[in-house]
């Protein structure tokens, strides 16, 4: 294998203004995303420096796509004769196996801190009638795909459900759904696929997680947001510590093999040492994962959060100690500081995966599946799909009825898809997301690993970016070197923002659509 310095002048580009390719070298080399993540990075996060991070906290996207959801664009009648879409559909690799994303729009209760187009009902006839909407979406699709070589279905080994909240379903239209899928996929066995729900620990039936269990599902995820019973009451939520962990206690039992719990800071009435022995007892009751969020108030945006005084909620100072308080609470722990609000005990398969550089982000956050084309159904739901150097983005419509009426249109006329927005990523974006994604997964970028993947010189092309991260380099949050950019203990928290430097279509009129990083 070459060097760094003959690898250089072997480049086909090496001036910024021209294009990137996707030249692949002959032989891969070691994974250079592959760490001693444990011994440095995961644990060693020093004091807050609240000064650095007022300095650097500036809104900004979560990128679960480069480009991000804000650069959809409605698909043009023209390309609606043609059937982009279906085009899209047919013309993907059948080798590259499937991650498969359900929206379930309903909730029974509505909880004030939402940011998330939901559909709040108490009639049971509601998830029947949409459960009906997902079938059909889902046989229209299925009928697109082509098959891998020796087999008479796709491969899927990733589903999620989320929401609102998926088990609004009854168990037995659950069991419905999971059998008609059967029909149409092929599933890894359950030891080596990744099946996931989204779950409200009020809205469990005596045999849901049985149920689950023993459709295929192992791993679940519980949104919890706080434990005190005055922020509860804020927002809307309230449920006790026991029934949280009877939930984590049976799902354990169950032979769930990864359980994630969802908390918020910055909810109204919340306080250091409230939220402090929120964690604490979370901590106590040991799921795998947990997502640590940002509550961001936004009532012009969403009305639910019209509930929540200003008045009630924390200063942003306050906020600030939270955090610190709650990530030296779960690194001392054990837990392994992710990326992105997301912790996992060190033998989690999303720890693992990070340490043998082998994590991916998407648009369910930090995975696994890496390899697998995204495809979703239901309302609102995103769909992911790569043909060659081209990625596609699609999203269905985000108001029921009009989803509804598009599903009930492909019964009239097969042309007629589910999807009304789309983006189309040039090899460029193809480039920068590879960028920005290692930068959020792995803290670290490899300069001759991207010369080899897209056959350009990366401090040349990246030149502009570069120079913009010398202040966050003399602040200790990056290091950078004729081999790469790695973020530092220091500046993990605030990896968002060395990601953002690399963002094309990140200015002005977008800020107000974002939170804080912090």
């Amino acid at each position: 294998m070459t060097d760094y310095s003959e690898q250089n002048t072997q480049q086909p580009y090496n001036r910024a203004d021209e294009p990137p390719t996707t030249v692949r070298p002959v032989m891969q080399p070691d994974n250079p995303y592959a760490s001693t993540r444990g011994s440095i990075t995961s644990k060693q996060l020093p004091a807050f420096d609240e000064a650095i991070i007022n300095k650097y906290n500036r809104s900004g996207p979560r990128y679960t796509s480069y480009p991000t959801a804000l650069e959809f664009a409605p698909i043009p009648d023209s390309f609606e004769a043609i059937g982009l879409e279906t085009k899209i559909l047919q013309n993907r690799e059948a080798r590259a196996p499937l991650s498969l994303y359900f929206h379930i729009p309903f909730c029974r209760h509505l909880c004030y801190y939402c940011a998330c187009n939901k559909i709040i009902t108490k009639k049971n006839s509601d998830s029947g009638d949409y459960l009906q909407y997902l079938i059909t979406e889902i046989t229209h699709k299925r009928r697109l795909l082509s098959t891998p070589e020796g087999s008479d279905k796709p491969l899927v080994k990733q589903l999620h459900l989320g929401g609102g909240t998926p088990t609004f379903l009854r168990d037995e239209e659950m069991v419905q759904l999971w059998e008609f899928l059967q029909t149409q996929f092929k599933f890894l066995p359950e030891d080596e696929g990744d099946y996931s729900i989204e779950i409200d620990p009020r809205e469990l039936s005596e045999n849901t997680l049985k149920i689950l269990r023993n459709l295929g599902f192992n791993r679940i995820s519980l949104g919890v947001q706080d434990l005190d019973g005055t922020v509860q009451i804020a927002v809307n939520r309230v449920h006790s510590a026991e029934l949280i962990e009877s939930v984590l206690t049976e799902a354990r039992e169950l032979g769930f093999r990864s359980i994630n719990i969802d908390l918020i800071y910055g909810l109204p009435h919340q306080t250091p040492d409230t939220l402090d022995k929120t964690v604490n007892r979370i901590i106590e009751m040991s799921p795998d994962r947990l997502s640590v969020f940002n509550y961001a108030h936004l009532p012009e945006r969403f009305k639910a959060q019209r509930q929540i005084k200003d008045e009630d909620l924390p200063s942003p100072a306050t906020k600030l100690t939270m955090l610190g308080s709650t990530v030296n609470t779960l690194t001392e722990a054990g837990y392994q500081y992710i990326g992105i609000d997301h912790f996992a005990k060190p033998d989690d398969e999303l720890a693992i995966a990070q340490r043998e550089g082998k994590l991916h982000r998407n648009f369910q956050g930090y995975t696994i599946m890496g390899d697998c084309d995204l495809l979703g159904f239901g309302v609102s739901s995103i769909s992911q799909i790569s043909n060659a150097n081209t990625r596609y983005i699609l999203q269905n419509d985000t108001d029921l009825q009009n989803y509804q009426a598009k599903i009930d249109m492909t019964k009239i006329n097969p042309t007629v898809m589910p999807a009304v927005k789309y983006i189309k990523t040039s090899i460029k974006d193809r480039l920068r997301e590879y960028v920005i994604m290692n930068l959020l997964c792995h803290d670290y970028l490899d300069f001759k690993d991207v010369n080899q993947k897209f056959g350009i010189d990366a401090i040349t092309y990246f030149i502009s970016e570069i120079q913009q991260l010398a202040a966050m380099q003399d602040d200790r949050l990056i290091d950078m070197d004729a081999a790469g950019i790695r973020v530092l203990p220091r500046g993990r928290l605030l990896g968002r923002n060395v990601a953002m430097v690399f963002d094309e279509y990140l200015d002005n009129k977008h800020q107000n659509r974002f939170s804080k990083v912090i």
